[in-house]
Order: C-alpha cells, then structure tokens, then sequence
C-alpha cells in the first residue's frame, strides 16, 4: 500500500509563492567574486569547454551556492539566483560564469549526442524537427521530439530532463508569454494517491519509451522505464509524455493500455492545478532537481527587431549530494548509486 510522502520538497503554486527560502539573490561582494574569478580565467586564455571548478575560485559565492544546492536535494527542489548583470559581459564571458558557475553545483553533463555541455534555449524556427528529432503522425503531420519542442516558440508539457539538476540561466525574454511552469513531483504524486491509488500503482511499472530526439538510433528503440520510483525512502521521477508518446508508433513497443494512458492524463491534470508560474527576467538563474520537479513552458512571441527574444543558456548537471536511484532505473541513468557522475545523453563514436 503506497503511502503520502512528505519534505519541504511537496508544495502547491500558492505555498510557494509565499516561501523565500528557494530564491537567492547575487549581493555586491558576489558580484565581485565572480568578476575577479572571470578576470582570472580570461588572463589564463581558458575557454568556458576547458574550464575546471578550480579555474573559477569563489569564495562567499562558494557558500551560497553550496546553501542553494542543499535547497536542490534537501529542500524545496528547486532554487531561483538572481542578480547576474548580464548586459555588462560579452557572449564569451557569460558562458565562462554560467559554466564556472555550474561547476560549483555539479559536474556538466553532455545535451546532445555531439557531447554539447551548454545549450543555447530559443526559437530555432521551423526546421527544428529535421535537426533535433521527428517522426510522422498518421496523418502525415510531424511529430516533434522533445528536444526539438524545446527548441521552437510552441508551449511544452510537464517533464523532466535527463539530468540530476538542470540549469537555466535568462539572457533575454519574449516580448509575450514564455512563463516557466514548476509543480513538486512528490505533491503530484500525493493527489494521484488521494484520487485514484490504482493509477499510482501503475505509474511504479514500467513505461515504453524511446530516445527520439537524443541518441542517434533512439527514435527506433524501446526501453523500460517507471514514471516514479523510490529508493531508501527518496522519491524519483522521469518523465516525459512526449517519448512514451513516440514509442507507441513503433510495433515493437508494447501497447499502453487505456488505464495507463489515463494515469498519464491525471500527472498533467493535477500539473496543471497545482504549479507554480514564474516569468525569469534577464540575469536569473533557474535550478530545478529533476527528480523531484516537473517543469513546462507557456508559448511565446519574440520581437527581435525591438531585443525581445526569449534566450536562455542551459546546463545539465550531475550533483555530487544526488540521491540513489532504484536500480531499475539504471536502463536510463547508468549509475544509480547516490552522488554518481550519471546522466545526460551518449556521444556517439
């Protein structure tokens, strides 16, 4: 019999809104820290690809960032810095911060089978599904993967990433919408317990899936997968509708059945209900543990003639604190073990 879960980390949109204890902000001294951190590396000629945590020493931005990260996997999953000036750097010198940055929460994990560690988050026009990943409806219409969704001005449903902790740090905004929506995986899965505990049970079983849009191949393989697992008490979640969804055109997936689809139908109802919306201004810094929080996006309209262009740099990151995961699990993370390097997506040879 399935239990409530309970922690700081199972929260409503309301009772978040009313928390502070997630957001951080970057203070003067902070701000020096980093600049004198970014002068180093420059006066070393390194790029933000070669960068090392020592390259970058910080000193009390080192202790925020430790509290933030402490928030990730203890607290409330997710964590807002703001107070980057991110108008004051070129291109080059924000992807040394944001990089050494990253550095001092985890280890950067491949985005992309070419082993891309910082991706670029905007509207890529019409073509991205020919880049990142599609397949075809009946119908003949496409169907995105969702990196390729992630990649164009369309909205994107509740999911995870493939990574312990994904970071976005805000460049520029839309001229209209582009709203970030956050909801606790864990409060998700209480009220699927209160409603309808024979759904629950079936989200602990394995899902068909496929790696449309990641690995090279994957548009063409099934894997097994749960959509919430636990281990030694902690909670974990991966998901995304999108890659159950393409499994389900191919005949070697095994069929979902109407029950199964209808649990899946509850997650992005109860989503919907209980998240948290937040539009992230230029200079934020956005931190959500993946296995504890689902996140989407409102749809959004760029004005680039006027500088309004929703642009954000994203890092995936393997966290040394990271939790243990149930070893059936490991078909998607390799390493379950607690503070793993694991994650992210394989380069191909």
């Amino acid at each position: 019999m399935r239990e409530l879960i309970e922690g700081p980390f199972v929260w409503t949109g309301p009772q978040l809104s009313e928390a502070t204890d997630w957001q951080f902000e970057l203070g003067p001294r902070h701000r020096a820290e980093i600049d004198a951190a970014l002068a180093r590396v420059k006066s070393r000629d390194i790029a933000w690809q070669e960068m090392r945590r020592e390259d970058f020493p910080l000193g009390e931005t080192a202790g925020l960032l430790g509290r933030l990260s402490a928030m990730l996997e203890d607290g409330r999953g997710l964590a807002k810095l703001s107070g980057l000036p991110v108008g004051a750097y070129t291109e080059e010198d924000l992807r040394r911060i944001w990089y050494g940055i990253g550095l001092h929460l985890g280890t950067p994990v491949s985005q992309s089978h070419d082993g891309l560690r910082m991706k670029v988050i905007q509207d890529e026009g019409a073509s991205v599904g020919q880049v990142y990943g599609e397949m075809r409806n009946e119908d003949g219409t496409s169907f995105l993967s969702s990196y390729a969704r992630a990649l164009s001005n369309g909205p994107l449903r509740f999911h995870t990433d493939r990574t312990d902790v994904v970071g976005l740090l805000c460049i520029g905004q839309a001229r209209e919408g582009g709203f970030s929506k956050v909801a606790s995986t864990v409060a998700i899965h209480n009220e699927i317990l209160r409603r309808r505990p024979d759904l629950l049970e079936l989200l602990y079983r394995p899902y068909p899936r496929t790696k449309l849009g990641e690995e090279k191949g994957g548009e063409g393989e099934v894997y097994m997968l749960p959509v919430f697992g636990l281990r030694d008490g902690r909670f974990t979640s991966h998901y995304s509708r999108t890659y159950i969804e393409a499994s389900q055109k191919l005949p070697a997936a095994p069929r979902l059945s109407a029950e199964q689809d209808e649990a899946l139908d509850l997650i992005a109802e109860v989503a919907e209900a209980i998240c948290y919306r937040m539009r992230l201004a230029p200079g934020d810094m956005q931190f959500l543990n993946n296995h504890v929080i689902y996140h989407a996006r409102d749809a959004f309209t760029d004005d680039r003639q006027v500088g309004q262009a929703r642009r954000l740099l994203r890092l995936w990151l393997a966290a040394p604190n990271s939790r243990a995961l149930p070893e059936d699990h490991a078909v998607l993370w390799g390493n379950v073990a607690a503070g793993a390097l694991r994650g992210g997506i394989a380069i191909s040879g």
